[in-house]
């Protein structure tokens, strides 16, 4: 088990990308996706009820697949556990199991796997969690930008729930840019400010996508302040 294949959740440091640094604490902060998160939407009673179940996020590039696997777990006190299809294999998939089974052991917590690009595995890899999910050591959470009907192996969709992620809407973004021009671990510390006109302008750049507004915003800043 290697740690980039394999990694718990980390705090964010000062030289990481800011939408590394501005990933949200808890679901308060978290951004969009209401019509799973908001009051008595499929997701949100879930976690309230703790019975977070097996599940596969769907969504284009940006949208908050990953840190909402991580809030998760942090919802229910799990043990989270991260591999990218495009660099693990079963044996990976071996690890993530034995931790899992040992935490359980240890203090009788729950492990999310959050699986990254779930239709990168090939059908015997995706074979490999379904005893696993089936009993419960894992709660299985993939993500994947294809149409998981077609990329996701039958035996392994039936026993998830299929989320769809939806891009953000200009107010989402709007949001997020502001709130990433005042947090401290942001840009806070530059007191910059985004004109109306600019943020329009970022915003249909970004094109839904978190991450790339966010790319764009620290670019713009540092062209800025270099200017």
């Amino acid at each position: 088990m290697t740690e980039d294949l394999f990694s718990q959740s980390a705090q964010p440091n000062r030289f990481a990308p800011l939408a590394a640094r501005l990933r949200p604490e808890t679901l308060e902060h978290y951004i969009g996706q209401q019509h799973l998160l908001a009051p008595d939407k499929p997701l949100r009673c879930a976690i309230e009820q703790g019975q977070i179940h097996s599940m596969i996020f769907w969504g284009p590039p940006g949208v908050g697949k990953t840190t909402l696997a991580k809030l998760l777990s942090r919802e229910i006190n799990a043990q989270f556990l991260a591999v990218s299809a495009v660099l693990a294999g079963v044996k990976d998939i071996r690890a993530a199991v034995s931790s899992a089974q040992q935490q359980r052991q240890m203090d009788g917590r729950a492990t999310i796997l959050f699986v990254d690009e779930v239709h990168r595995f090939n059908k015997s890899q995706q074979d490999a969690f379904l005893p696993y999910v089936e009993d419960g050591t894992l709660i299985f959470v993939g993500a994947t930008t294809e149409n998981p009907s077609f990329e996701v192996n039958n035996a392994l969709l039936s026993r998830c729930r299929v989320y769809v992620l939806q891009s953000f809407s200009e107010p989402e973004l709007q949001l997020l840019l502001q709130r990433a021009l005042s947090a401290p671990l942001g840009l806070g510390d530059r007191q910059l400010r985004l004109s109306a006109a600019a943020a329009e302008l970022l915003c249909a750049a970004a094109d839904g996508d978190a991450r790339r507004a966010l790319n764009l915003l620290e670019i713009a800043a540092d062209l800025v302040e270099n200017a």
